[in-house]
């Protein structure tokens, strides 16, 4: 039978999920860590997301999971959702929501380079080294300790955790090209996300998080955040994106890389208060550059990957 074509509310819809539900996850999980302790929080949220995506990959594929499933979703699973989104969201207690998803920006950018560096890697074409150097231009005008225009900098240790946080996604995404994980793409993300919540929360355990967490301290807007970053982000937002691989095709679905900053950057500016500098600007301009001219490449639509 004939794939039913989608309608054009139908795609506006899915679009409008990925671009400003993802886009406004950073400024939510900017609410969430106020009162919830930052791998606490995004360890709770992943493991409820991932029971929830489970349901649903079970009503449409009855595939048997392998032990090597899980082996492979626990080494995703920790640099996707341990080292990439833990470190987002730990660094989202020193950095502005909105800078925070413009070096985000940057994991395509690491991802073409882990890629190149792997033995049986992708070399980049022109077109891709000058989206890297691009891209690192406007890394070094957001972070760099002397600023050409005016504005605060970015905290040193809130950067650091930011770009540890995003070659681990990167490397994450690589890794996960060449891994033994379901044919489901719900059913794998379902157990990347079970893996990955475990890891957090035993991260926040070690680190003494729960020591530090008091439910009477808990404020209305972090548990909305909270259940947003849930219902929206996790479930709404990558639902949207795998019937957009499919109904629209990966170049197009891809575009939320280089949108959902914009969107962080606006909505921290307009309802988190976070102020929007030149630097920003001029710094966005070259990020965001940078990743069109990576992202567009068809080599790296093959193994392109993200769970927000």
């Amino acid at each position: 039978m004939d794939k039913k074509t989608p309608s054009r509310y139908q795609l506006i819809a899915a679009f409008a999920s990925v671009y400003i539900i993802w886009g406004s996850t950073y400024l939510a999980i900017k609410f969430a860590i106020v009162s919830f302790p930052p791998f606490l929080m995004a360890g709770f949220r992943f493991l409820i997301s991932s029971l929830i995506i489970f349901a649903i990959a079970r009503f449409f594929s009855k595939e048997k999971i392998k032990l090597s499933f899980w082996k492979d979703s626990f080494i995703i699973g920790g640099a996707l959702l341990l080292g990439g989104n833990g470190g987002v969201v730990w660094a989202e207690q020193y950095v502005p929501s909105g800078l925070t998803a413009l070096i985000v920006a940057t994991v395509p950018i690491w991802m073409v380079l882990f890629d190149w560096m792997h033995p049986h890697g992708n070399k980049p074409t022109l077109k891709t080294v000058i989206g890297l150097v691009l891209g690192f231009v406007g890394l070094l005008i957001m972070i760099s300790p002397t600023s050409i225009f005016q504005g605060e900098h970015v905290n040193p240790l809130g950067a650091v955790a930011l770009l540890i946080a995003t070659c681990s996604w990167a490397a994450g995404s690589v890794y996960s090209r060449r891994a033994d994980l379901p044919k489901s793409k719900f059913l794998t993300v379902a157990m990347e996300m079970f893996a990955g919540g475990t890891l957090l929360i035993l991260a926040g355990t070690i680190t003494g998080e729960w020591n530090t967490f008091h439910f009477a301290n808990v404020t209305s807007s972090s548990v909305s955040a909270f259940f947003y970053l849930i219902a929206f982000g996790s479930v709404i937002g990558f639902t949207s994106y795998i019937w957009l691989l499919d109904a629209a095709g990966p170049a197009r679905a891809s575009t939320y890389a280089y949108v959902n900053p914009v969107i962080a950057v606006f909505l921290g500016w307009i309802i988190g208060g976070e102020e929007i500098t030149s630097r920003v600007l001029f710094a966005a301009l070259f990020i965001i550059l940078g990743v069109v001219f990576i992202i567009t490449k068809k080599e790296f639509l093959r193994f392109k990957k993200k769970i927000k």
